[in-house]
C-alpha cells in the first residue's frame, strides 16, 4: 500500500533494511527454513490446482475461513505496513495511527456487507475474476466492460509486482550482503516456485502463515523494546521526554493537519478497488462464514496496525533522529531496531517475516494478472470464451504466470524508478477504477455498464493525471479525488443510459433471496 500524502510523508526508494546480518549461520539457516516451508506448501498444493482454472486462481471456492481471513489482511498489507508505518510513526508519532484506521474500518465493512454479495453472484455465475463479475452483471456481451477492467489491472499488478521483487531484493542485500539484481531475482525464483505449482490454494496457504509470523514479530519486538527500555513506566517517561513543553506533540494523535488526516484515513478507499483484496471473498466455502472472518480479520488488522505503530514510537528511544537509523531512513527502523534487540535466530525471522510481506502481496497481485490475462483476455475475449480442457488452462496459466514474472523481473532490473512510479498510485488506481464502480454494482440495481465503464476510465485517468500534476498533488493524495469523480461519474451516466433488464434478478441473487 502506497503513502504518498500531498508530502506529508513523501515517497521514497523501497527501504534499504539498513544493518546486515554479516552470514551469521542461525540467522541464515532461519530464513532458509521459512523459504522451505514456502516452497514445500506449492508442492503439496499442486495436485488440487491442476484440477482447473477454478482450483489455480480461486482455489475452487473453497477455502476454510481462517485462511480467507488472514490471507486477505496478509495481501493486502505488504511491506508497507511493517517499514512504512513503522518509520511514519517514528518520524510523525502517534498521529501516524490516522493511517492505518482507513483501511481497517473500509475492510471490516467489505467483510460483513461487500463480500457476501460479491460471493454469492460470483457463485452464481461461475465468476473467478473482477472483470468476469463485471461482465455478467452487466451482459457484457461485445466485452469492452471485461477489456477495459482487465487492462487496468493488468497494468497496474504487473508493475505492483515489480516493485515488489524491487523490494525483496533490496531486503535480501541489505540483509545477507547480496547484490541487489541477486536479491530481486532470488525473490522472483521464489514467489514464482509456490506460485506456479499451487496456484491460489498455495497462495492463501502462505500468506496465512506470512500473516502469523508478520503479527508474531509486530507483537514480540515492541515487548522487547519496552523490556530493554527499562519496563513500560520507564518506556513511557522517555517518550513523554520527546514532548515539546506544554504539547502533546509526539505522543497526540490529534497533531496532524486537516490534510492529512484526510489523506491517511483516505487510504481506505483503496481496499474495496484492489482485486488482490478482493479475489478472497470470491473463494471462500460458505459466504454466511464472512460475518466471522469480519471478526478475525478486523481484530488481525488492528493487532498489526497496534504493533507496528508502537514500534515506531519506541524507535526512539532506541534512535534519537532519522540520521541515527541506517542510511538515514526512517523506513528501515524496524530491522535496525530489531538487530540490537534480537538474538540472530530471532533476528532471522524477523527478515523472514519483512520478506513474508513482500511476498503475501507479490503472489496474490501475480495471479491477478495472471488470471485477467487467461480468463478475461485469452478465454473470454480472444476465445470467444470457447472451452478448453481444465488441464489446458491450468497449462496456459502456469505458462502466463512464468512471463509475467519475467516481465515483471525485467521492469525491476531495468526501470526503478518506473516502478517506483507504478507502486506509488497502483492503490490508488486500482482503488478509484475498481473500487466505485464494483460498489454501485453490488448495491445499486440501477447501475449501467456505460455507467461503470466510465468509472473506470475516470478513476484510472484522473489518478494518473492528479500524480503528475504537483499542485494537485501536494495538497491531496490523488486517491480521493479520483476515486470521488469515478463515483461521480458512474452515476451520472448511470442515470443517462439504459439499466439492464435483469437488475432485480441479479440483486436478489446478491441478497441471498434467490439463485440464479
Amino acid at each position: 500500500m502506497p503513502v504518498t500524502l500531498g508530502g506529508v510523508f513523501p515517497a521514497q526508494e523501497p527501504a534499504s533494511f539498513g544493518p546486515q546480518v554479516q552470514a551469521d549461520g542461525w540467522a541464515i539457516a532461519a530464513f532458509v527454513a521459512y523459504l522451505i516451508v514456502l516452497v514445500g506448501i506449492g508442492a503439496w498444493s499442486s495436485r488440487f490446482s491442476s484440477r482447473g482454472i477454478g482450483e489455480f486462481f480461486v482455489g475452487g471456492r473453497r477455502m476454510n475461513r481462517l485462511v480467507v481471513a488472514l490471507s486477505a489482511v496478509a495481501s493486502g498489507r505488504s511491506v508497507w505496513l511493517l517499514t512504512g508505518v513503522t518509520g511514519l510513526a517514528f518520524v510523525r508519532g502517534a498521529s501516524a495511527l490516522w493511517a492505518v484506521v482507513g483501511y481497517t474500518a473500509v475492510e471490516a465493512l467489505l467483510f460483513l456487507f461487500y463480500a457476501p454479495r460479491l460471493r454469492r453472484f460470483a457463485g452464481a455465475h461461475d465468476c473467478i475474476t473482477i472483470p468476469d463479475f463485471l461482465a455478467a452483471r452487466f451482459d457484457d456481451r461485445r466485452g469492452t466492460l471485461r477489456l477495459a477492467a482487465g487492462l487496468v489491472i493488468l497494468v497496474f499488478m504487473v508493475m505492483y509486482v515489480a516493485a515488489q521483487f524491487v523490494g525483496g531484493g533490496k531486503a535480501m542485500a541489505a540483509s545477507f550482503g547480496l547484490a541487489p539484481a541477486q536479491g530481486v531475482l532470488l525473490t522472483a525464483v521464489i514467489v514464482l516456485a509456490y506460485t506456479l505449482l499451487g496456484g491460489f490454494l498455495a497462495a492463501s496457504l502462505t500468506d496465512t502463515i506470512q500473516a502469523i509470523l508478520m503479527l508474531g514479530v509486530l507483537l514480540v519486538v515492541p515487548l522487547v523494546a519496552v523490556a530493554g527500555a527499562g519496563g513500560p513506566a520507564a518506556a513511557w517517561q522517555g517518550l513523554v521526554a520527546l514532548q515539546p513543553a506544554g504539547s502533546g506533540g509526539f505522543l497526540d494523535p490529534l497533531a496532524i493537519g486537516a490534510g492529512a488526516l484526510i489523506g491517511f484515513v483516505g487510504i481506505g478507499l483503496g481496499s474495496p478497488g484492489n482485486p488482490h483484496i478482493l479475489v478472497r471473498y470470491i473463494s471462500i466455502e460458505d459466504p454466511a462464514q464472512l460475518r466471522w472472518v469480519a471478526v478475525v480479520g478486523t481484530a488481525w488488522n488492528a493487532l498489526m496496525a497496534a504493533g507496528a505503530i508502537v514500534v515506531g514510537l519506541l524507535g526512539r528511544l532506541y534512535f534519537a533522529t532519522v540520521d541515527a537509523v541506517p542510511l538515514a531512513d526512517a523506513e528501515n527502523l524496524f530491522p535496525a531496531l530489531s538487530s540490537q534487540l534480537l538474538p540472530p535466530v530471532a533476528f532471522g525471522v524477523v527478515v523472514a517475516a519483512i520478506f513474508a510481506a513482500i511476498m503475501s502481496s507479490a503472489d496474490s497481485q501475480l495471479l491477478v494478472a495472471a488470471s485477467t490475462l487467461v480468463r478475461d483476455i485469452y478465454q473470454k475475449i480472444m476465445g470467444g470464451g470457447r472451452e478448453l480442457t481444465p488441464r489446458q488452462l491450468v497449462g496456459i496459466s502456469r505458462a502466463v504466470v512464468t512471463a509475467l514474472v519475467a516481465v515483471a523481473l525485467v521492469l525491476g532490473w531495468s526501470a526503478e524508478g518506473l516502478v517506483l512510479w507504478l507502486v506509488l498510485v497502483a492503490w490508488a488506481g486500482l482503488g478509484a477504477a475498481l473500487g466505485p464502480t464494483t460498489v454501485l454494482a453490488l448495491f445499486w440495481r440501477r447501475t449501467t455498464h456505460a455507467g461503470v465503464l466510465a468509472g473506470l476510465l475516470t478513476g484510472a485517468l484522473t489518478t494518473i493525471v492528479w500524480y503528475n500534476t504537483p499542485a494537485l498533488k501536494s495538497h491531496l493524495y490523488e486517491l480521493i479525488p479520483a476515486f470521488a469523480l469515478s463515483l461521480l461519474a458512474t452515476w451520472i451516466v448511470s442515470l443517462l443510459t439504459e439499466p439492464p433488464g435483469d437488475a432485480g434478478d441479479a440483486m436478489a441473487v446478491m441478497t441471498g433471496e434467490r439463485r440464479s
